[in-house]
């Protein structure tokens, strides 16, 4: 055993419940609460940026009572791609989407035989649920029968048979429950529940176990969030009442603060600094009310919660940007001091925040400096409930859990990170080094990409250390560097792994 395996089994057995003999109960493991922001910026939480106009009072107090991760990543730096890579531990770019994200009616990207984050836990007897936005593939009934086809100038809701269930969705996916919508960009809002589009904002809302009836009549857009965030709470209501033994898993995708930017009733001018940060407010909000939930029945002191964002914010400093006059009106930056957006190879579209609580087991009002991804839940998880990772699943994740939980261990846990920007452009960060495989932002930050002319570098090189904003590229002054990386990336391309294989692990993901 290794000196990290043997520093992580001593942390673990100081916390996790010891494994018992064949007809004992085993006792449970903490519920645990993922919550996974849409397009929050590194710089919009007041803890991570003291500069902020957004009001976070929950996010901040969430920060003073765990742990907050000032080097913490997405393993994409856009939508779809981070959520998958979430959910299986495995970065995206290996499957069939090689750039962008889904649309909202595309077919399921996660393969049926692949061993997910829900189905994980439910090994170890955890109820799992799905709320908010899922943007990673289903399958729809279409009037026609047939696949949904884009058509010019035709909405795609136009082609679905609403009052067919769909398939291969999140629970298909190992989810016990999913209410959700189909996405925050549709003019459709569909709500739905487990496989049954149940709403469609139009008339009187149907009767939903926990929705207030004043959100669901008289339907807008601004209504989705509160929407989902009191079946959140509801839910959290109910595992406590009916299952208070059993832990629970709840996957919480909120659909803000991504455009378009609908701060919802109270929240409207609440910031004084624009649309942008009154909706991050409520985003915040959303929290709060979950971490209330969680309080109101006792279930705070056994919940683990973890708070991150898919991607950066598309607020930058620069002319053309979706959510520019919030920096040169009020003078709020959405990624804090680093370079780019949303969508983008530089830090600005991948370094999010993270947040972690968990009273009693992870030290308050600490930060952590390590380099982790969101890729590395399902190794987490893992580890913390004694759970073999079979060699075919997880291909991606590190264990984080000693720097989650506060403890001494051999740094760095990862021995590298990808980054894949909007249009498939990869960087790879060892270190303080970062390598981005080309010219340009790879996002929506012009140029996106252009190809170099003879002599010129063909990628470029930074010392995070020394220049977090990225202003400095040292590609033709290191050359070793730059090889050293490249060499190790397409390693991890052809390996198609790129953290170690578990030790005595399986071959079968299921």
């Amino acid at each position: 055993m290794n000196v990290r395996s043997l520093v992580a089994m001593i942390g673990l057995l100081a916390i996790v419940p010891t494994v018992v003999a064949v007809g004992e109960t085993a006792p449970s493991g903490p519920n645990i609460v993922l919550l996974l922001a849409d397009d929050m910026g590194y710089g919009d939480p007041h803890c991570f940026n003291a500069d902020s106009k957004a009001p976070t009072p929950n996010l901040d107090r969430m920060a003073k009572e765990g742990r907050r991760f000032t080097d913490a990543h997405s393993p994409s730096s856009v939508c779809s791609p981070t959520r998958y890579a979430l959910l299986t531990g495995r970065y995206t770019w290996r499957t069939r989407l090689k750039l962008g994200v889904l649309n909202p009616w595309d077919p399921p990207l996660i393969a049926a035989d692949r061993l997910t984050l829900p189905a994980l836990l439910k090994r170890q007897g955890y109820s799992t649920a799905a709320m908010g936005k899922w943007h990673l593939g289903w399958n729809w009934s279409t009037h026609s029968g047939k696949p949904v086809i884009p058509e010019k100038d035709k909405p795609f809701q136009d082609q679905i048979d609403f009052s067919r269930p769909i398939t291969e969705g999140p629970t298909s996916r190992d989810f016990d429950y999913f209410f959700g919508m189909v996405g925050n960009t549709v003019n459709s809002p569909c709500l739905l529940e487990n496989d049954r589009p149940i709403f469609l904002g139009q008339g009187k809302g149907p009767e939903i176990a926990g929705v207030s009836r004043k959100l669901l009549d008289n339907w807008e857009e601004r209504n989705s969030l509160p929407v989902l965030t009191e079946k959140a709470v509801w839910y959290i209501d109910q595992r406590a009442q009916e299952s208070p033994k059993k832990p629970f898993f709840l996957y919480f995708a909120l659909t803000s603060p991504h455009a378009p930017l609908i701060p919802y009733g109270q929240f409207r001018g609440k910031s004084g600094h624009g649309d942008e940060c009154d909706f991050v407010s409520q985003t915040d909000d959303s929290v709060g009310q979950v971490l209330a939930a969680l309080e109101r029945n006792g279930l705070a002191s056994n919940t683990l919660v973890l708070f991150s964002s898919d991607n950066g914010s598309p607020g930058f400093a620069d002319e053309g940007a979706p959510t520019a006059s919030v920096i040169k009106r009020y003078g709020h930056l959405p990624n804090g001091k680093f370079r780019g957006m949303k969508g983008d190879a530089h830090e600005g579209g991948h370094r999010v925040p993270l947040i972690a609580r968990w009273p009693g087991k992870i030290p308050a009002g600490t930060t952590c400096d390590e380099t982790v991804c969101l890729v590395d839940m399902m190794a987490t998880f893992a580890a913390l409930l004694h759970e073999n990772l079979p060699q075919n699943a997880a291909e991606d994740s590190y264990d984080i859990l000693p720097a989650l939980l506060g403890q001494d261990h051999p740094r760095p846990i990862r021995e590298a990170t990808v980054h894949h920007a909007l249009i498939g452009m990869f960087a790879i960060r060892q270190g303080d080094w970062k390598l981005i495989l080309g010219r340009g932002s790879g996002g929506f930050t012009l140029p996106q990409y252009f190809p170099p002319k003879p002599g010129e570098p063909e990628g470029q090189l930074f010392n995070l250390a020394e220049d977090p904003a990225e202003k400095n590229d040292l590609y033709t002054k290191h050359p070793e560097i730059v090889a050293r990386l490249t060499a190790l990336l397409n390693n991890y391309k052809e390996s198609g792994r790129s953290a170690p294989t578990p030790p005595s692990a399986s071959t079968s993901a299921r």
